[in-house]
């Protein structure tokens, strides 16, 4: 069930299914970059105004799909015009600021965005722009990113499967004020406390 916050600019209600704290697993694989596994860990935030705050880092994993080197972070700002126009603005660890415009699919959350304008470092990896999109399948958030290169055109380089994490201070905070002491999800009895 998704939840629309009572301090949630009007204008993001489209977007409420991003909320959140998300974290999963993906495939990335581009010419003249390792193919890998990787782990990713993905945040949507408000703070009343009207954007969405994102973040990402990602993780190669290795063999036994734990946590190795860092892939990849990237920090931005989401917003939705009255159309369901999604724009976006991104910065990548790898010295690339990017502009992102897109749609929000009718009847279905699904958003997707392509690059308007890249800006890169000296030190950057040749990059020309991509597309990316993303949806809300089943409770969790899954997306797929394509990339284009001076020498490589558009194709896909990433795409992952994420959870989405419980907050778990949101849900302590939300507890009962009267619940009895010690372990308060059962009775004396056994039985499941009720309230």
């Amino acid at each position: 069930m998704i939840e629309i916050p009572s301090d949630l600019h009007p204008d993001l209600v489209p977007l409420v299914f991003l909320l959140g704290k998300w974290e999963g697993a993906g495939v990335a694989d581009f010419p003249g970059a390792e193919k890998c596994n990787f782990g990713q860990e993905v945040t949507f935030t408000h703070d009343g105004r009207d954007f969405l705050e994102y973040t990402s880092h990602s993780w190669v994993l290795d063999a036994e799909g734990k946590m190795g080197r860092p892939l990849e972070s990237e920090t931005g700002y989401w917003r939705i015009d009255k159309d369901r126009k999604v724009h976006v603005v991104m910065v990548r660890d790898q010295g690339v600021a990017e502009v992102w415009y897109g749609e929000l699919a009718d009847k279905k959350p699904q958003i997707d965005l392509a690059t308007d304008a890249v800006a890169r470092t000296e030190a950057a990896d040749p990059y020309s722009g991509g597309k990316r999109l993303y949806g809300y399948v089943k409770g969790d958030l899954m997306w797929v990113g394509e990339k284009a290169t001076p020498e490589v055109p558009l194709r896909p380089y990433m795409s992952a499967h994420l959870k989405k994490i419980a907050d778990l201070q949101e849900w302590a905070a939300n507890l009962p004020d009267d619940m009895p002491d010690g372990v308060a999800f059962f009775n004396q009895d056994g039985t499941p406390y009720t309230g």
